[in-house]
């Protein structure tokens, strides 16, 4: 964490700033966001909508594809809901950032969303999500969450199926949530804890680990009969048990690549302490410091400023009512920034405003 004790200053300086934040600027957001064909008709009634972004442009997500994310792409996640206290309309705006997501991508996913949080005149709750990394409510929305190799243009509904491409699909997790990911096709990634896929195109195999379990075992299946699906019944599958399986069997076969090494990820802070950052222009100049260690709460806040709370298990933004167009410019660009250099940078970010948001943050201080 050193570096970041002492105030650190970046280059916030803009020939617009006079205008950020004012009622001219809100008007001119606003009537770029109302141009937007992607927002026409959006949060009018609960549940959830997804946007690719392709070249800069927001494009809508197959409904049919909802909760298969390509790690070479970013999106755009909106949940419309209702609590049960009112009729009014909340919102929760997401955009989720593959692994392998150029920058060009995730940096138009994040000023779209921001975008739309204008066009549903700031109602929305924004946040970051990261593949391999996203947040319990993310996780939420989904029965199972499919990260699929490349981008979308590799898609099976545009082949048939005597032209797929193999692929290995790796099942891990409970109830709750079992995350499916593609991995390379090679039989050193199968784990007898776990259940996998091995999807030929016109013949689909299910992989039931010895240690595997019951949940698992049935989002496979589940899996396997959409495939089944999509297909037109043009796919058969079977089932294989880890163990009682020849050798020789065509599913051994099958994985025929060799392995490709992932890369190391170091993601799980060393120190776990949660830690307190102040962003503030009081001093003339655009600062970002630590205001404390240790346990934190909604006291430790100040309305004429910015915090980021970083709890390691995920990074909250803030931002006060009474806080300067800058600080609130740039409060998620520090949140950002911050976690690039910590050993956690991929956690979920999400941002906050005093007076809309006062029960999540006080829900996400005490947990």
């Amino acid at each position: 964490m050193s570096g970041l004790t002492k105030a650190k200053q970046y280059d916030w300086k803009d020939s617009n700033l006079a205008l950020f934040g004012s009622d001219t600027e809100k008007q001119v957001k606003k009537e770029s966001a109302e141009s937007e064909p992607a927002w026409k008709g959006i949060g009018q009634k609960p549940g959830l909508q997804i946007w690719r972004i392709v070249k800069f442009k927001v494009t809508s997500w197959p409904k049919e594809d909802y909760g298969k994310f390509y790690n070479g792409d970013s999106y755009i996640v909106l949940n419309t809901y209702k609590d049960d206290s009112s009729d009014e309309l909340l919102y929760d705006v997401h955009f989720w950032i593959g692994k392998y997501s150029t920058q060009d991508e995730y940096g138009t996913a994040a000023y779209k969303t921001v975008e739309l949080d204008t066009f549903l005149d700031d109602k929305p709750i924004q946040h970051r999500e990261v593949q391999g990394f996203e947040s319990d409510l993310f996780k939420s929305y989904f029965d199972t969450i499919t990260i699929l190799e490349g981008g979308a243009e590799t898609g099976f509904n545009k082949v048939t199926p005597e032209k797929y491409t193999p692929r290995l699909f790796h099942f891990c997790g409970t109830r709750k949530n079992v995350e499916v990911k593609q991995v390379p096709r090679s039989a050193s990634r199968l784990d007898s804890g776990d259940v996998f896929i091995l999807d030929l195109g016109l013949t689909i195999y299910q992989w039931n680990g010895k240690g595997s379990n019951k949940d698992e075992r049935i989002n496979a299946m589940q899996y396997i009969l959409k495939l089944k699906d999509e297909r037109h019944g043009k796919a058969r599958s079977e089932v294989l048990d880890d163990g009682l399986l020849s050798k020789d069997h065509e599913f051994y076969h099958a994985l025929t690549e060799d392995d490709v090494p992932g890369e190391a990820e170091n993601t799980k802070p060393k120190d776990l302490t949660v830690e307190l950052f102040r962003l503030s222009d009081a001093s003339g100049n655009l600062t970002f410091k630590v205001e404390k260690s240790g346990s934190v709460s909604t006291s430790d806040l100040d309305s004429k400023d910015v915090f980021i709370v970083d709890t390691k298990k995920a990074v909250y933004v803030w931002i006060g009512l009474e806080t300067s167009v800058a600080e609130r410019k740039n409060a998620m660009t520090y949140a950002h920034k911050y976690l690039q250099k910590t050993d956690h940078p991929l956690l979920s970010v999400t941002c906050l405003s005093e007076g809309k948001h006062d029960r999540q943050i006080r829900m996400a201080l005490s947990a």
